[in-house]
């Protein structure tokens, strides 16, 4: 076989980027168009609408950087908070580490919760920091929703029901980037002040986009926000997207493919769509029951529907499943982060994807696993992650015929 040359398609199963609809592909393929001209509008305007509803606010207002979900990081703390303000942050994986990371750049003080890996963030402890907290100084709490590095889910409602059994004003704070578009997320019923996505895992496209969706009370901190911030100053979109604009050049050809990825999430449905994704995670989930195996996440309210990090048996090195994976069945895993190196791989399940291309994953991580030397039996955890799946389509359609 000629160096470098692999038949077939290489299956795409890391937790972002995450596979690419036709549908959006082709909606990407135009040519370069002047996004000043007078009909740019037709497509901003009803786009920047239409991502209030897949945050699930009303009241909100939706921003699209050229970046990625870090630029929409950045954003948010910039755009309310000011050097020396104090904010809570749970640290329970590699991207709320990340976040507590890009704040402390920006001057502002961090009160860390650490938590183990593979749990998530703790109402309780949350609620019992802000009561401490007589004086308000705390000015936000940051909330990872979905821990992409270690498969875990946090109770973000539980968290508002926190912030508010303690009678504090902080803002409330959500990374949403692995989450919103696959798993249910509810910004104004849940008080979410800044919420905050990407364009390359639930919402099915390339990177390249970072989103963000304010509150009013978020918006209103701007006038008092001392960080620095020039690309990143809201005021600036505001008053473009009034019109349908944007103060710099936007990623036009992503926009048009973000036009083309909202209207399948809608055209499923939102409920549908979350549906889907708890099915094919309980798969998953079954597939690493029957390998007798463990998720990183500690007990199932952590589990995650868009990532299963599973870990792997003392004596192997995760880091060879994903190895022997790629290089025998061209299928590409997720790697382990920071403390969990080489202690799991992992297997991402969102965006655009069906049963069949979930068990195209599972076959492709049990070979890749028996090369590595783990103890399992061919096709046991294939066959449990059908079952599932079978089950799961039974009793769907038991319930819609009952309706």
């Amino acid at each position: 076989m000629p160096e470098g040359f692999r038949p077939g398609r290489n299956f795409l199963f890391v937790p972002g980027p995450t596979n690419l609809p036709e549908s959006v592909l082709r909606a990407m393929h135009v040519p370069s168009e002047d996004h000043r001209s007078p009909r740019f509008p037709e497509l901003t305007k009803p786009l920047l609408e239409d991502l209030k509803k897949i945050f699930k606010s009303k009241d909100g207002q939706a921003f699209i950087f050229p970046s990625s979900g870090t630029g929409a990081w950045e954003a948010a703390i910039t755009n309310t908070l000011s050097p020396g303000d104090k904010v809570l942050a749970p640290r329970f994986g590699q991207f709320s580490h990340l976040w507590i990371q890009l704040a402390r750049r920006h001057g502002i003080e961090v009160i860390v919760q650490e938590e183990e890996w593979g749990t998530g963030a703790d109402p309780e402890k949350i609620e019992a920091a802000l009561s401490e907290d007589k004086n308000h100084e705390i000015k936000a709490v940051l909330i990872v929703h979905n821990e992409t590095a270690t498969g875990v889910t946090s109770d973000v409602g539980a968290v508002r029901k926190a912030i508010d059994a303690a009678s504090h004003p902080a803002m409330l704070f959500v990374d949403g980037v692995s989450s919103i578009g696959s798993i249910d997320f509810r910004m104004d019923e849940w008080g979410v002040d800044m919420a905050i996505t990407g364009s390359q895992k639930g919402l099915m496209l390339p990177a390249g986009l970072g989103i963000l969706c304010a509150s009013p009370k978020a918006l209103s901190m701007r006038a008092d926000a001392k960080c620095t911030r020039g690309y990143f100053e809201l005021g600036d979109y505001i008053a473009a997207n009034e019109n349908g604009y944007f103060p710099y050049t936007p990623a036009v050809a992503l926009l048009h493919g973000l036009r083309a990825s909202l209207d399948r999430l809608f055209a499923e449905g939102l409920d549908n769509v979350f549906a889907r994704h708890h099915r094919l995670a309980g798969s998953v989930r079954a597939a690493v029951d029957a390998w007798g195996l463990a998720l990183c996440a500690k007990d199932p309210k952590w589990h995650s529907d868009t990532v299963s990090a599973i870990m792997v048996p003392e004596g192997v090195n995760g880091s060879d499943v994903i190895k022997l994976a790629f290089e025998r069945y061209n299928l590409s895993l997720g790697a382990g982060l920071s403390e969990v190196a080489g202690k799991l791989f992992r297997i991402g399940h969102l965006g655009d994807l069906n049963e069949l291309m979930v068990l195209s994953a599972v076959t492709g991580a049990e070979m890749a696993m028996k090369d590595a030397g783990i103890d399992i039996a061919l096709g046991q955890g294939v066959a449990a992650a059908q079952e599932h799946l079978r089950k799961a389509h039974g009793q769907q359609h038991a319930r819609i015929a009952a309706e």
